[in-house]
């Protein structure tokens, strides 16, 4: 298997990736990491030549704006990494098995619950990589700096991840941000800090002749949005019959289907999203765990579907919230999805927000960005 950096300069070669020389440098620090980890293993050199313990290796922390690159280094790095004791995870399901981690805790052990919670997670995990790590609420701010302080200084396990955000904005003007600092030091000093903020947006470049919402529904609108979830995830259009689907999160005792599931793009029929009986918590779930999701099939709604209305309502707030790009085939235009019915009136700021929705300032945002930078 070749290296981080090899095959990140294969994909060059080939006309796959553009140069671009924020992503080499990111890709040469962790093919770095990457010779530092495989050389720990039984039998890798520094195993050979000596017996204690070595150090842990230096983690690292790669931010930037949507599309330039981050996950899908994060990609190469673990596809690349030959050590078994590794894991790949979205941060808000990591964050999701925390919490669920500290109640058990706090119900078989006394005390502070963080340490048995980091030896739980670090068990047979050397390296652990995150996708998207941002804070959004003051339950996740509270633990971080002592979990991630046990994780990465107790257990020993090496940290890397990627964020939109650099270290200093993560849960900026949160509430209680002053015991969230300690964490933000952390970083600092345990993890390099890798920019990857060039000029261009990869995944933007990618779709940026490609429409949002397709109407009316039929073979011409299925079409676009097919291309799209390909450009989208490099996947083989020929090889469309095996898109892998998923299963997401929703709460520690739930899960939901995801019919496509591929690099944070989903794909859902209204009538799964909608149709069944879903709540905030469904799509707050998508909403945080993909930076792109495609419904299709979007009917005219009348006073018989002010459930489905209502929770299409939902839906587009929780997505609108978190800056997710969204991708339609639709009966009509948003302004005639729903004109009479129990809360048609409120429906208007659904349509004014899915038509922010597809203009450029929201397309460029970045997934979870504040709502004042679309204002910016």
């Amino acid at each position: 298997m070749k290296s981080t950096l090899a095959r990140f300069e294969q994909l060059i070669a080939h006309g796959e990736l553009q140069a671009d020389p924020d992503q080499r440098r990111a890709a040469a620090r962790l093919d770095t990491l990457q010779k530092e980890l495989e050389a720990e293993r039984p039998g890798g050199l520094l195993t050979q030549l000596f017996s204690r313990k070595t150090p842990r290796a230096q983690g690292v922390y790669m931010w930037g704006g949507v599309g330039r690159g981050k996950s899908m280094l994060m990609d190469l790095f673990h596809d690349s990494l030959r050590i078994e004791e590794k894991r790949r995870v979205h941060f808000h399901a990591f964050m999701q098995e925390v919490h669920e981690a500290m109640r058990e805790a706090r119900k078989t052990h006394e005390g502070d619950p963080i340490p048995p919670v980091a030896a739980k997670l670090s068990e047979g995990v050397r390296v652990l990589a995150f996708d998207e790590m941002v804070v959004t609420n003051s339950a996740d701010a509270m633990i971080m700096s002592r979990l991630f302080t046990q994780l990465i200084l107790e257990r020993d396990v090496t940290i890397v991840t990627t964020s939109n955000r650099p270290p200093e904005d993560l849960y900026k003007d949160g509430l209680n941000r002053e015991h969230f600092l300690p964490f933000i030091d952390l970083i600092h000093t345990e993890l390099d800090v890798v920019s990857l903020n060039g000029p261009t947006d990869y995944r933007l470049d990618r779709i940026g002749d490609m429409e949002s919402w397709y109407a009316p529904i039929g073979d011409e609108a299925t079409a676009k949005v097919r291309e799209v979830f390909f450009r989208l995830t490099d996947f083989d259009p020929e090889d469309a019959a095996n898109v892998p689907a998923g299963e997401l999160a929703v709460s520690s005792k739930r899960t939901m289907r995801v019919p496509k599931s591929l690099k944070g793009v989903a794909v859902f029929s209204f009538r799964r999203l909608c149709g069944d009986a879903r709540g905030a918590p469904d799509y707050l779930a998508i909403a945080r765990f993909y930076h792109t999701v495609i419904i299709v099939g979007i009917p005219q709604m009348g006073p018989e579907q002010r459930n489905e209305a209502a929770r299409f309502v939902t839906l587009i707030d929780a997505l609108y919230e978190n800056r997710v790009k969204l991708f339609v085939t639709a009966a009509s235009t948003p302004e005639d999805l729903y004109q009479s019915g129990d809360g048609s009136f409120e429906f208007e700021r659904t349509v004014s927000r899915l038509n922010e929705m597809q203009s450029d300032e929201y397309m460029a945002l970045g997934h979870g960005e504040d709502a004042e930078a679309i204002e910016a």
